[in-house]
């Protein structure tokens, strides 16, 4: 039997918590400040800092972009492959026809 969708919604929660955490050493990493980052995905400024802080709730389609945007920088994609679990994680999400 495959994943549940109960499963699944706590997995991309977990995802985007431990991705939420290491938003403040990625975007240092990258040399991006919070506003070129929020303009590049879509969001204000205040949006970001809401979620890099943890006082905001990310989306998933938020979630998806700060990954994206993360991903095709040379100074954080090798992090993002380090972070314990992460792509193990991601996996599951994406290839459970819930997502």
């Amino acid at each position: 039997m495959g994943i549940s969708t109960d499963d699944i919604t706590e997995l991309k929660h977990n995802l985007m918590e431990q991705f939420r955490n290491e938003l403040p050493v990625l975007r240092a990493r990258a040399r991006a400040s919070q506003e070129v980052i929020a303009e590049k995905i879509g969001i204000s400024r205040q949006t970001y800092s809401g979620i890099e802080t943890g006082k905001r709730e990310m989306t998933w389609t938020i979630f998806l972009a700060l990954l994206a945007f993360f991903q095709n920088n040379e100074q954080t994609k090798t992090m993002i492959d380090q972070i314990n679990g992460f792509g193990d994680s991601m996996t599951k999400v994406m290839e459970s026809p819930e997502h």
